[in-house]
């Protein structure tokens, strides 16, 4: 049996709304919920900066072009170009880990 699912869109909160006002949260919580997202993003991305930037490191020290360190890292040309421009959107966490443990640069997490 065949299931409709429906994927209507029903609403878009604009990029400078607040997704949780719209979710009906009262206008305090709704910015401090915005204000705790943006900084857990804000994280994110300076995690994934720091192992872009030792990948690139590597890159550059060992004079690599870049596909020459695409084959050592098992991805396209292109791939590598995104890491050294710090194109951070296109790369998970453990995407990135694993380039680096096949660089021989395995990663430890600090947490506190």
């Amino acid at each position: 049996m065949k299931q409709n699912i429906d994927c209507t869109v029903r609403h878009i909160t604009s990029a400078e709304g607040n997704i949780f006002t719209d979710l009906g949260f009262d206008a305090d919580e709704a910015q401090r919920l915005k204000q705790e997202a943006e900084h857990d993003v804000e994280q994110l991305l300076a995690i994934k900066r720091q192992l872009m930037q030792e990948i690139s490191g590597w890159i550059s020290e060992n004079q690599l072009k870049q596909a020459d360190a695409a084959s050592r890292l098992q991805i396209s040309r292109p791939r590598v170009s995104d890491v050294v421009n710090l194109k951070t959107s296109k790369f998970t966490l453990d995407s990135l880990v694993m380039m680096l443990m096949k660089l021989g640069k395995p990663v430890s997490v600090l947490v506190g």
